[in-house]
């Protein structure tokens, strides 16, 4: 289907996810809202934090927008199940939490609902909540070691010990 309407730099993040569907709309509200609202630019480093709560096609839209990611440490995932979502800037912590408003949905079909999301105004979407937030320690790299067991390399904050050896966390909990 072709939606000639939709804002020309959703393409790129069509492209990333692989289609469009309402989920990734509603992120890319999400990362525009949160976004201009603490004017946070792409994160290049570390400098933008983002907390999603559940792992919905929004999520892909969030990660693209605002160069946030698990390899970085500064894309966190809270496995909630909510359509909540938190950016906030370091070293501060100076954020904004943007929660879908359950009755937003009015619209019954994908098509109607991709015009509906990208249509509305933010305030009727999202509860938009400006927090301040204790933000996780930057990323650090930490030395591997082999599992006992498997000898697979395991980061050393992840081995678990026991009897004087290491394993990581699958091979232990075999043991």
């Amino acid at each position: 289907m072709s939606y000639p309407e939709f804002p020309p730099d959703l393409q790129p993040i069509i492209d990333f996810h692989g289609h469009l569907c309402p989920g990734l709309v509603l992120g890319y509200r999400v990362a525009k809202a949160g976004m201009q609202r603490i004017h946070a630019m792409r994160s290049e480093d570390e400098e933008l934090v983002a907390i999603v709560e559940n792992n919905s096609c929004a999520v892909d839209a969030i990660q693209f927008m605002t160069g946030c990611t698990f390899g970085k440490g500064n894309f966190l995932f809270r496995d909630f199940g909510k359509h909540v979502y938190t950016l906030a800037l370091r070293p501060r912590g100076r954020g904004v939490r943007l929660s879908l408003k359950g009755d937003v949905f009015r619209e019954e079909g994908r098509d109607e609902r991709i015009e509906q999301i990208l249509s509305m105004d933010e305030h009727e979407l999202f509860d938009i909540q400006d927090v301040s937030i204790e933000l996780p320690q930057q990323a650090r790299i930490h030395n591997s070691e082999p599992c006992s067991k498997c000898g697979e390399p395991v980061m050393e904050t992840r081995l678990i010990k026991k009897d004087g050896k290491h394993y990581c966390i699958p091979c232990f909990n075999e043991l």
